[in-house]
């Protein structure tokens, strides 16, 4: 097999600008079907690949109909964080591989269904977390796997996006964000900034996450966002959202080290994943974006760092891994900076080539229970809550 019959489940803003700005350039991949739950959606993706192809997907508003091997090689699942799991699993016990979009569980027994789904049926699974594949992130992970940060005691994470616009027009844009936040707080959106650290700890590979404790502030962000902004609606200046507009999240792991998790992303702020890692011989930080290392500025150096900000840069030269200097060579292309093309180039050789999973079952399970967890901590007063170990199904 050199390209992928493709089929596409979930349309929305994440599906649709994944295939018309990623996927149709990708010679690996052939769109063959989509689908979406609106019509309208289905129809728009369909014209699209048909003016860039010449060819017209099958399209439906039912994913069953998508989820036939014998006309597909392989499904991309984009819908929303309810539903995600659920059609994952279908598609697993189908024969179908299956690439699966980000987001949180809603609970701990789906996420052992998910394992249980690939574990039963052997499909190819691969958890599509682009930031797995960030340029920095990459380099940090060379970095630690070489040594140069010493033994790994801490890491901090965040998912700090402002999102006011998304969640509060979620009606007129049909997002899904938005009952979310009405109905549930919890730490809902945690992989981008747990996948790139779980690497670094060797999460599930001789290492794992032992228990977490939770805390949410109050909902007031999006309450006063509405009301300054017309073209918001009025009842959400006064509606109770469930969501707290910062949750913090700490997490042990087995050997000791721990990960702290913020969410924050309905009060003004500029973007960060606040990916940090704190070693005994150094520290990366992405919010000012530089490395400090014992063996490159002397005792005193720290007492005046502000001209060191932005110095990571410099450290690509020597420690670029090697799957982004290969892409440089190549020329860097698609989204987010170029970690989404990497993310669907690695899930395409996987379905193509087979071997290991890149990010495997067992990392879309500990990653997505953070978020059930989570709800549990906030729900018992920040009280420690256990994660399973799902390898052990």
């Amino acid at each position: 097999m050199e390209t992928i019959r493709l089929g596409v489940i979930g349309l929305g803003g994440r599906g649709s600008s994944v295939i018309s700005g990623l996927l149709l350039g990708m010679k690996k991949y052939r769109i063959v079907s989509v689908c979406d739950i609106y019509p309208d959606r289905v129809e728009s993706v369909c014209e699209t690949v048909k003016n860039h192809t010449g060819e017209r997907p099958f399209g439906t508003v039912d994913y069953s109909e998508i989820l036939d091997k014998d006309k597909i090689d392989a499904v991309l699942i984009m819908t929303s964080w309810e539903s995600h799991i659920e059609i994952a699993c279908r598609a697993m016990r189908a024969g179908i591989p299956t690439g699966l979009e980000v987001g949180g569980a809603y609970n701990i027994e789906e996420c052992f269904e998910l394992v249980k789904a690939q574990r039963e049926s052997g499909t190819r699974f691969m958890f599509l977390e682009n930031c797995c594949y960030g340029r920095y992130e990459m380099m940090v992970l060379n970095m630690v796997r070489m040594g140069l940060f010493g033994e790994i005691v801490h890491c901090d994470g965040g998912y700090q996006h402002d999102l006011r616009d998304e969640i509060l027009l979620g009606e007129e844009n049909r997002h899904y964000r938005l009952r979310n936040y009405m109905g549930r707080n919890c730490e809902n959106y945690p992989t981008h900034e747990l996948g790139p650290i779980a690497k670094i700890l060797n999460i599930n590979n001789g290492n794992r996450m032992l228990y977490l404790t939770s805390m949410s502030s109050r909902a007031s962000g999006l309450n006063d966002y509405a009301k300054r902004h017309p073209e918001i609606q009025e009842k959400f200046g006064t509606c109770k959202f469930s969501q707290g507009d910062i949750v913090t999240t700490d997490i042990m792991c087995a050997d000791g080290a721990t990960i702290s998790l913020i969410l924050d992303t309905t009060l003004p702020r500029p973007y960060s994943r606040r990916f940090t890692v704190h070693g005994t011989k150094g520290l990366y930080c992405e919010d000012s974006n530089y490395i400090y290392l014992d063996t490159d500025f002397g005792a005193d150096s720290h007492f005046n760092w502000t001209p060191q900000w932005n110095n990571a840069e410099k450290y690509l030269e020597k420690y670029e891994h090697p799957i982004w200097k290969k892409f440089m060579e190549d020329g860097v292309r698609g989204g987010h900076g170029g970690m989404d093309y990497l993310v669907y180039d690695a899930f395409a050789d996987y379905v193509i080539n087979g071997g290991k999973s890149p990010i495997d079952v067992y990392d879309a399970a500990a990653w997505m229970a953070v978020t059930p967890l989570s709800a549990k901590s906030i729900e018992l007063g920040s009280a420690p809550v256990e994660f399973p170990d799902f390898t052990k199904i």
